[in-house]
Protein backbone atom coordinates (compact mmCIF):
# COMPACT_ATOMS: atom_id res chain seq x y z
CA UNK A 1 0.00 0.00 0.00
CA UNK A 2 1.58 3.34 -1.02
CA UNK A 3 1.90 5.82 1.86
CA UNK A 4 1.90 9.38 0.57
CA UNK A 5 3.26 10.87 3.79
CA UNK A 6 6.41 8.74 3.37
CA UNK A 7 7.15 10.02 -0.14
CA UNK A 8 9.78 12.60 -1.02
CA UNK A 9 8.37 16.12 -1.45
CA UNK A 10 9.59 17.67 -4.72
CA UNK A 11 9.02 21.18 -3.33
CA UNK A 12 11.70 20.74 -0.66
CA UNK A 13 14.40 18.68 -2.38
CA UNK A 14 16.96 21.46 -1.90
CA UNK A 15 15.89 22.56 1.58
CA UNK A 16 19.24 21.60 3.06
CA UNK A 17 20.97 24.19 0.83
CA UNK A 18 18.79 27.16 1.78
CA UNK A 19 19.28 30.07 4.14
CA UNK A 20 17.22 30.08 7.33
CA UNK A 21 14.57 32.48 6.03
CA UNK A 22 14.14 30.39 2.88
CA UNK A 23 13.80 27.16 4.91
CA UNK A 24 11.03 28.76 6.91
CA UNK A 25 9.30 29.99 3.76
CA UNK A 26 9.25 26.44 2.33
CA UNK A 27 7.83 25.07 5.59
CA UNK A 28 5.23 27.83 5.68
CA UNK A 29 4.26 27.17 2.05
CA UNK A 30 3.62 23.53 2.91
CA UNK A 31 1.72 24.41 6.10
CA UNK A 32 -0.63 26.53 3.99
CA UNK A 33 -1.89 23.29 2.41
CA UNK A 34 -3.19 21.95 5.73
CA UNK A 35 -6.29 24.06 6.35
CA UNK A 36 -7.76 23.44 2.86
CA UNK A 37 -7.17 19.70 3.30
CA UNK A 38 -9.05 19.75 6.60
CA UNK A 39 -11.86 21.84 5.13
CA UNK A 40 -12.41 19.25 2.39
CA UNK A 41 -13.11 16.72 5.16
CA UNK A 42 -15.82 18.79 6.89
CA UNK A 43 -18.67 16.47 5.77
CA UNK A 44 -16.87 13.50 7.34
CA UNK A 45 -15.96 15.49 10.45
CA UNK A 46 -19.64 16.44 10.83
CA UNK A 47 -20.65 12.77 10.61
CA UNK A 48 -18.10 11.94 13.29
CA UNK A 49 -19.32 14.74 15.58
CA UNK A 50 -22.88 13.46 15.28
CA UNK A 51 -21.74 9.94 16.20
CA UNK A 52 -19.74 11.23 19.17
CA UNK A 53 -22.57 13.46 20.40
CA UNK A 54 -25.06 10.61 20.18
CA UNK A 55 -22.83 8.33 22.25
CA UNK A 56 -22.08 10.99 24.88
CA UNK A 57 -25.75 11.89 25.20
CA UNK A 58 -26.57 8.30 26.03
CA UNK A 59 -23.91 8.28 28.75
CA UNK A 60 -21.08 6.78 26.72
CA UNK A 61 -17.48 7.86 26.41
CA UNK A 62 -15.18 9.32 23.76
CA UNK A 63 -11.86 7.50 23.35
CA UNK A 64 -8.78 8.53 21.37
CA UNK A 65 -6.16 5.88 20.54
CA UNK A 66 -2.90 6.50 18.72
CA UNK A 67 0.87 6.04 18.67
CA UNK A 68 3.73 8.52 18.53
CA UNK A 69 2.70 12.01 17.43
CA UNK A 70 -0.87 10.90 16.79
CA UNK A 71 -1.19 9.44 20.27
CA UNK A 72 0.27 12.53 21.92
CA UNK A 73 -2.18 14.78 20.08
CA UNK A 74 -5.08 12.63 21.25
CA UNK A 75 -3.88 12.83 24.86
CA UNK A 76 -3.56 16.62 24.56
CA UNK A 77 -7.09 17.05 23.25
CA UNK A 78 -8.60 14.78 25.90
CA UNK A 79 -6.70 16.53 28.70
CA UNK A 80 -7.99 19.94 27.61
CA UNK A 81 -11.65 18.88 27.75
CA UNK A 82 -11.80 18.79 31.55
CA UNK A 83 -10.75 22.40 32.30
CA UNK A 84 -12.44 23.84 29.20
CA UNK A 85 -15.77 22.01 29.30
CA UNK A 86 -15.83 20.55 32.84
CA UNK A 87 -16.17 17.02 31.51
CA UNK A 88 -16.07 14.14 34.01
CA UNK A 89 -12.66 12.37 34.01
CA UNK A 90 -14.09 9.25 32.38
CA UNK A 91 -16.06 11.00 29.61
CA UNK A 92 -13.13 11.81 27.28
CA UNK A 93 -10.09 9.54 27.51
CA UNK A 94 -6.97 9.04 25.43
CA UNK A 95 -4.46 6.21 25.22
CA UNK A 96 -1.07 6.15 23.54
CA UNK A 97 0.88 3.05 22.57
CA UNK A 98 3.55 2.58 25.22
CA UNK A 99 1.57 4.32 27.94
CA UNK A 100 2.52 7.45 29.86
CA UNK A 101 6.25 7.01 29.18
CA UNK A 102 5.60 7.42 25.46
CA UNK A 103 4.34 10.97 26.03
CA UNK A 104 7.84 12.27 26.67
CA UNK A 105 10.12 9.59 25.21
CA UNK A 106 9.99 7.61 21.96
CA UNK A 107 8.69 4.07 22.46
CA UNK A 108 8.25 3.42 18.77
CA UNK A 109 8.22 -0.40 18.64
CA UNK A 110 4.98 -0.63 20.63
CA UNK A 111 2.94 0.77 17.74
CA UNK A 112 3.55 -2.51 15.89
CA UNK A 113 1.84 -4.54 18.63
CA UNK A 114 -1.76 -5.18 17.57
CA UNK A 115 -2.34 -7.39 20.60
CA UNK A 116 -1.50 -4.43 22.87
CA UNK A 117 -4.18 -2.38 21.15
CA UNK A 118 -6.72 -5.15 21.60
CA UNK A 119 -5.75 -5.48 25.25
CA UNK A 120 -6.16 -1.81 26.13
CA UNK A 121 -9.56 -1.62 24.37
CA UNK A 122 -10.70 -4.65 26.35
CA UNK A 123 -9.24 -3.28 29.59
CA UNK A 124 -11.17 0.00 29.38
CA UNK A 125 -14.30 -1.94 28.52
CA UNK A 126 -15.30 -0.33 25.23
CA UNK A 127 -19.06 -0.78 24.68
CA UNK A 128 -21.70 0.04 22.08
CA UNK A 129 -22.36 3.30 23.94
CA UNK A 130 -18.85 4.60 23.25
CA UNK A 131 -17.18 6.43 20.36
CA UNK A 132 -13.63 5.36 19.47
CA UNK A 133 -11.32 7.53 17.37
CA UNK A 134 -8.25 5.80 15.98
CA UNK A 135 -5.50 8.25 14.97
CA UNK A 136 -2.61 7.32 12.67
CA UNK A 137 -1.06 9.20 9.77
CA UNK A 138 -0.32 5.99 7.87
CA UNK A 139 -3.76 4.53 8.52
CA UNK A 140 -2.08 1.19 9.13
CA UNK A 141 -0.66 1.28 12.68
CA UNK A 142 -1.18 -2.23 14.15
CA UNK A 143 -1.80 -0.94 17.71
CA UNK A 144 -4.68 1.22 16.46
CA UNK A 145 -6.01 -1.53 14.21
CA UNK A 146 -6.21 -3.80 17.25
CA UNK A 147 -8.25 -1.17 19.11
CA UNK A 148 -10.63 -0.63 16.20
CA UNK A 149 -11.23 -4.34 15.74
CA UNK A 150 -12.32 -4.71 19.37
CA UNK A 151 -14.41 -1.52 19.23
CA UNK A 152 -16.15 -2.59 16.04
CA UNK A 153 -16.90 -6.06 17.42
CA UNK A 154 -18.59 -4.47 20.42
CA UNK A 155 -20.74 -2.07 18.42
CA UNK A 156 -18.95 1.16 19.35
CA UNK A 157 -18.96 4.05 16.89
CA UNK A 158 -15.59 3.85 15.13
CA UNK A 159 -13.82 6.81 13.53
CA UNK A 160 -10.51 6.73 11.68
CA UNK A 161 -8.38 9.89 11.49
CA UNK A 162 -5.70 9.23 8.87
CA UNK A 163 -3.52 11.03 6.34
CA UNK A 164 -3.51 8.34 3.65
CA UNK A 165 -6.12 6.61 1.51
CA UNK A 166 -6.91 3.81 1.09
CA UNK A 167 -5.99 2.50 4.52
CA UNK A 168 -6.67 -0.59 6.65
CA UNK A 169 -8.12 1.63 9.38
CA UNK A 170 -10.77 2.93 7.00
CA UNK A 171 -12.08 -0.60 6.54
CA UNK A 172 -12.82 -0.79 10.28
CA UNK A 173 -14.38 2.65 10.67
CA UNK A 174 -17.93 3.93 10.43
CA UNK A 175 -16.46 7.27 9.35
CA UNK A 176 -13.03 8.03 7.93
CA UNK A 177 -11.56 11.54 8.20
CA UNK A 178 -8.61 11.85 5.85
CA UNK A 179 -7.10 15.31 5.37
CA UNK A 180 -4.61 14.49 2.62
CA UNK A 181 -1.73 16.88 3.17
CA UNK A 182 0.72 15.07 0.88
CA UNK A 183 4.44 14.38 1.34
CA UNK A 184 6.06 16.08 4.30
CA UNK A 185 8.71 18.81 4.20
CA UNK A 186 11.10 16.19 5.57
CA UNK A 187 10.07 12.83 4.11
CA UNK A 188 8.09 10.77 6.62
CA UNK A 189 8.12 13.39 9.40
CA UNK A 190 4.38 13.24 10.04
CA UNK A 191 4.70 15.41 13.15
CA UNK A 192 4.56 18.26 10.61
CA UNK A 193 1.66 18.65 8.13
CA UNK A 194 -0.14 15.42 9.01
CA UNK A 195 0.17 16.17 12.73
CA UNK A 196 -1.05 19.74 12.25
CA UNK A 197 -4.08 18.47 10.35
CA UNK A 198 -4.81 15.90 13.08
CA UNK A 199 -4.65 18.61 15.75
CA UNK A 200 -7.12 20.75 13.79
CA UNK A 201 -9.53 17.85 13.35
CA UNK A 202 -9.33 16.85 17.02
CA UNK A 203 -10.09 20.45 17.99
CA UNK A 204 -13.20 20.27 15.82
CA UNK A 205 -14.34 16.88 17.08
CA UNK A 206 -14.19 17.78 20.76
CA UNK A 207 -15.29 21.41 20.48
CA UNK A 208 -18.24 20.80 18.17
CA UNK A 209 -19.37 17.84 20.27
CA UNK A 210 -19.26 19.91 23.45
CA UNK A 211 -21.19 22.73 21.79
CA UNK A 212 -23.84 20.20 20.79
CA UNK A 213 -23.96 19.01 24.42
CA UNK A 214 -24.68 22.52 25.72
CA UNK A 215 -21.21 23.25 27.10
CA UNK A 216 -21.14 26.62 25.30
CA UNK A 217 -23.50 29.61 25.48
CA UNK A 218 -23.08 32.01 22.57
CA UNK A 219 -19.35 31.49 22.05
CA UNK A 220 -18.48 31.42 25.74
CA UNK A 221 -17.15 28.43 27.69
CA UNK A 222 -19.80 28.59 30.41
CA UNK A 223 -18.86 25.16 31.73
CA UNK A 224 -15.27 26.21 32.44
CA UNK A 225 -13.81 24.56 35.54
CA UNK A 226 -12.27 27.43 37.57
CA UNK A 227 -9.57 25.49 39.39
CA UNK A 228 -7.06 28.32 39.74
CA UNK A 229 -6.95 32.12 39.97
CA UNK A 230 -6.59 32.63 36.22
CA UNK A 231 -9.64 30.50 35.50
CA UNK A 232 -11.67 32.14 38.28
CA UNK A 233 -10.91 35.51 36.73
CA UNK A 234 -11.88 34.11 33.33
CA UNK A 235 -15.14 32.81 34.80
CA UNK A 236 -15.93 36.30 36.06
CA UNK A 237 -15.21 37.83 32.64
CA UNK A 238 -17.35 35.19 30.92
CA UNK A 239 -20.28 35.96 33.22
CA UNK A 240 -19.86 39.71 32.72
CA UNK A 241 -19.80 39.25 28.94
CA UNK A 242 -22.77 36.86 28.91
CA UNK A 243 -25.14 38.97 30.98
CA UNK A 244 -23.67 42.48 31.12
CA UNK A 245 -23.06 42.58 34.87
CA UNK A 246 -20.53 44.78 36.67
CA UNK A 247 -17.59 42.89 38.21
CA UNK A 248 -18.82 42.98 41.81
CA UNK A 249 -22.26 41.60 40.91
CA UNK A 250 -20.72 38.89 38.71
CA UNK A 251 -18.45 37.92 41.59
CA UNK A 252 -21.42 37.71 43.96
CA UNK A 253 -23.32 35.37 41.64
CA UNK A 254 -20.30 33.15 41.13
CA UNK A 255 -19.77 32.80 44.85
CA UNK A 256 -23.46 31.96 45.29
CA UNK A 257 -23.14 29.14 42.75
CA UNK A 258 -19.71 27.85 43.90
CA UNK A 259 -18.31 29.21 40.64
CA UNK A 260 -20.72 27.39 38.35
CA UNK A 261 -20.74 29.91 35.51
CA UNK A 262 -23.62 28.30 33.66
CA UNK A 263 -25.85 28.40 36.73
CA UNK A 264 -24.93 32.04 37.34
CA UNK A 265 -25.81 32.93 33.74
CA UNK A 266 -29.27 31.38 34.08
CA UNK A 267 -29.83 33.12 37.43
CA UNK A 268 -29.06 36.49 35.89
CA UNK A 269 -30.87 36.10 32.57
CA UNK A 270 -33.96 34.29 33.88
CA UNK A 271 -34.01 36.27 37.13
CA UNK A 272 -34.32 33.16 39.29
CA UNK A 273 -32.57 31.87 42.40
CA UNK A 274 -29.80 29.30 42.38
CA UNK A 275 -32.05 26.30 43.01
CA UNK A 276 -34.41 27.23 40.17
CA UNK A 277 -31.48 27.87 37.84
CA UNK A 278 -30.09 24.41 38.56
CA UNK A 279 -33.52 22.82 38.11
CA UNK A 280 -33.91 24.50 34.72
CA UNK A 281 -30.48 23.40 33.59
CA UNK A 282 -31.20 19.83 34.60
CA UNK A 283 -34.52 19.91 32.75
CA UNK A 284 -32.89 21.41 29.62
CA UNK A 285 -30.03 18.93 29.52
CA UNK A 286 -27.52 21.64 30.42
CA UNK A 287 -28.42 24.00 27.55
CA UNK A 288 -28.46 27.64 28.73
CA UNK A 289 -30.68 28.93 25.89
CA UNK A 290 -33.36 26.36 26.71
CA UNK A 291 -33.06 27.02 30.44
CA UNK A 292 -33.62 30.75 30.14
CA UNK A 293 -36.58 30.40 27.75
Amino acid sequence: MPITTEEVNPATLDIDTLATAQILERISDQDALVAPAVRRELPHIAQAVDLITDRLQRGGRLFYFGAGTSGRLGVLDAAECRPTFNTPPEQVQAFIAGGTRALVSPVEAVEDDEAAGRAVAEEVGVTADDAVVGIAASGATPYVLGVLRVARSRGAATIALVANLPSPMSELADVTIAPLTGPEVIAGSTRMKAGTAQKMVLNMLSTASMIRLGKVYRNLMVDVQPTNRKLRERACRILQTAVGLPPDEAQRLLEATSYQVKTAVVMALAEVDVDEARRRLTHSGGHVRKAIS
